[in-house]
């Protein structure tokens, strides 16, 4: 099991954020969509820490065009050495229409055809594939030698695609390279929908779990002493009840019995009572969602609670901490994963 950490960053400091993330131990990083572009500084840690592995987890393909999103990728699998992993998702439906201003109808019939359409460029540019890409949503049949990007010496990058949905997560098993699991994730949810989702988007193309990267993110509360502690118990409460709101993300919700509170937080978002929101956030609803722990106690629990069936482990714990918490953790996991 390799291990992963958030790269909150920005051009700004991209190479500082990277060496501390690799001083800390982790195998790799991955960046978000948030208020900066995903790609961008991934390219100033890769310079910088060139043996850590760079992942965007997940950057929004929807309104890409699967040719954009197929060169930048293309671009980082080569600068970096082999070490980029493609991490894709569809977003909610209302970012996708009022954010990007991009269609959202059927998203799990156009996330398939969007992630055939990108290996089609990668087959085109490595083994000498006419590009003949002809799809309802996509189309792609032009690929002069201009605009060839020519063969990768590292290979292909490998997608993993970032779903929830059973549709979508079926997609995944079909046509990505493996699964992101969003860090909003319930072990009943994981087990008994996602797992079985994946299998038969596997068997459908006849493709093998061997060959397929389940990444699993894992929200953690923890802390050196006791404020810190409490000050991250406070802030997961409030990012599980922000998540919470969403109607998209209810299935995990539902999985472990709270799906009426997922109706009642969105109704608070529309009242506008934001600050609210965490005070629904029990700790019964805590430790289904994330693992709450003392440092010496986390990375077993961690383990214990993914590690029979995750490839990746991606560290979600936004908030601050005392510098040594972190190390040590990723070090102890290390060791219950037999590293």
């Amino acid at each position: 099991m390799q291990i992963d950490g958030p790269f909150y960053a920005t051009l700004d400091n991209a190479a500082v954020e990277a060496k501390r993330l690799q001083a800390d131990g982790y195998d790799g990083i991955y960046s978000l969509e948030g208020n900066t572009d995903p790609f961008l500084p991934l390219v100033i840690a890769s310079e910088h820490c060139p043996d850590l592995g760079i992942a965007t987890g997940i950057a929004v393909a929807l309104p890409r065009n699967p040719s954009h999103i197929a060169y930048q990728a293309w671009d980082l699998q080569k600068f970096s050495k082999g070490k980029f992993i493609l991490g894709i998702g569809p977003q909610i439906k209302a970012h996708n229409e009022k954010r990007f201003g991009v269609p959202f109808d059927r998203p799990a019939a156009r996330m398939r055809e969007y992630i055939l359409a990108v290996k089609a460029f990668f087959d085109c540019w490595q083994d000498g594939a006419e590009l003949n890409f002809r799809g309802e949503f996509f189309t792609h049949t032009l690929m002069t030698p201009m605009f060839n990007a020519g063969p990768n010496p590292y290979g292909k990058p490998p997608i993993l695609l970032g779903a929830m949905g059973p549709l979508m997560t079926q997609v995944a098993g079909e046509v990505a390279d493996g699964l992101i699991v969003h860090p909003f994730n319930t072990l009943p949810f994981v087990l008994d929908e996602q797992l079985p989702a994946v299998r038969k988007g596997l068997a459908k193309a006849g493709r093998s779990e061997d060959d397929f990267i389940i990444q699993v993110a894992s929200m953690i509360v923890t802390g050196a002493t006791e404020e810190e502690y409490k000050a991250a118990d406070a802030a997961m409460r409030g990012l599980l009840a922000f998540y919470g709101s969403t109607p998209a993300y209810r299935p995990p919700m539902e999985a472990v019995g709270y799906g009426d509170l997922q109706l009642e937080l969105n109704k608070m978002t529309k009242q506008g009572r934001w600050d609210e929101l965490a005070d629904l956030i029990d700790d019964d609803f805590l430790n289904h969602f994330a693992v709450c722990a003392e440092p010496k106690d986390v990375a077993a629990k961690v383990y214990a609670k993914y590690g029979e069936f995750t490839d990746r482990l991606s560290i979600y714990a936004p908030y601050a901490s005392s510098p040594g918490v972190w190390p040590q953790i990723i070090s102890d996991l290390k060791v219950c994963a037999g590293r």
